[in-house]
């Protein structure tokens, strides 16, 4: 026997009830959450609008905060903006009519040419003894004529330069102490001090030796001084190390035909020369910027020399 279903109207309304609460639920509980989140932030949302002044705009009062917007204030600003730009123009209006004046000056120009015929009446007024021709012959000149190069105005004894040989000044050369040798009758070599002005520069010891390898001049060899230093020997550096100079040689330095003698005599000038200055108490010598050990025959340079070395 077959069982025929039938639609009971009664289950199908049951359903449809049972929706409802939950429905209901859903949105109070959504309404509790937005309410909840906007007490939370109320704050915050009430510095919101009235930063950005949308209540003021909108000309409605704000709810929470039980304040409204003032309508007056944003009225102000622009009440103090209006005078502020039509002061503006006013003062460019006197700057136009300056600069139509400055041309103006210009024109007293081609009133110069009207001093010439002052010229002959000043000149024999030079003759005068006053004091006064001495200052007008200067000043009074003719003026150049249109389209042709002013002539130089001429210059009073006392504005000329000094002479050339008078331009360098009375400290520009100082003295400065040189050691040469000299032989007596029993051949020793003796060490001798002369004296010699040297133009003053940034390197007065290098200016020293520079003079001293170009030996003794005409009087001092009449005096008998001579000079043991190789010829074509020349200074390729020289700086100063705390109290030592380091003097750097070309390689004919190395090279004396005086023998021994000969090597000490010059390494006494070299030495004897350079610590004349304060700051200098010993000598190093280089040849071609290298440390040697030995100059000629045995002579020991491998380390400072002073004085009492030699």
């Amino acid at each position: 026997m077959a069982i025929r279903k039938t639609n009971n109207p009664k289950n199908g309304r049951g359903s449809k009830k049972g929706k409802k609460p939950i429905g209901v639920i859903f949105w109070l509980a959504f309404f509790i959450l937005i309410t909840g989140l906007f007490l939370y932030n109320r704050d915050r949302i009430r510095q919101t609008l009235e930063d950005t002044q949308l209540l003021t705009r909108l000309s409605l009062p704000f709810s929470g905060s039980g304040k409204s917007s003032d309508p007056e204030l944003p009225a102000k600003p622009p009440e103090e903006k209006i005078p502020t730009v039509i002061e503006t123009p006013k003062p460019s209006a006197p700057v136009v009519t300056r600069t139509t004046e400055t041309p103006k000056p210009a024109a007293p120009v081609p009133e110069a040419p009207a001093r010439t015929p002052v010229k002959p009446a000043d000149k024999p007024s030079a003759a005068a003894p006053s004091d006064k021709p001495a200052v007008s012959t200067p000043a009074v000149s003719p003026a150049p004529a249109v389209g042709q190069p002013a002539a130089p105005a001429p210059t009073s004894p006392a504005t000329q330069p000094a002479a050339s040989g008078n331009s360098r000044p009375a400290a520009a050369d100082r003295e400065r102490t040189l050691y040469f040798s000299q032989v007596d009758s029993a051949g020793t070599v003796l060490r001798t001090r002369v004296t010699r002005k040297i133009p003053v520069s940034d390197s007065p010891m290098v200016d020293s030796l520079q003079a001293l390898l170009e030996g003794p001049g005409a009087e001092e060899q009449r005096r008998g001084m001579v000079s043991f230093i190789p010829r074509g020997a020349r200074i390729l550096n020289a700086t100063v190390r705390g109290s030592t100079a380091y003097i750097s040689f070309s390689e004919e330095f190395q090279f004396n035909t005086k023998g021994v003698d000969g090597y000490a005599a010059q390494l006494r000038q070299i030495v004897w020369t350079a610590t004349e200055f304060p700051n200098v108490k010993d000598v190093q010598i280089l040849i071609e910027g290298n440390r040697v050990d030995y100059l000629g025959e045995g002579i020991w340079i491998g380390s400072p020399l002073s004085r009492e070395s030699l």
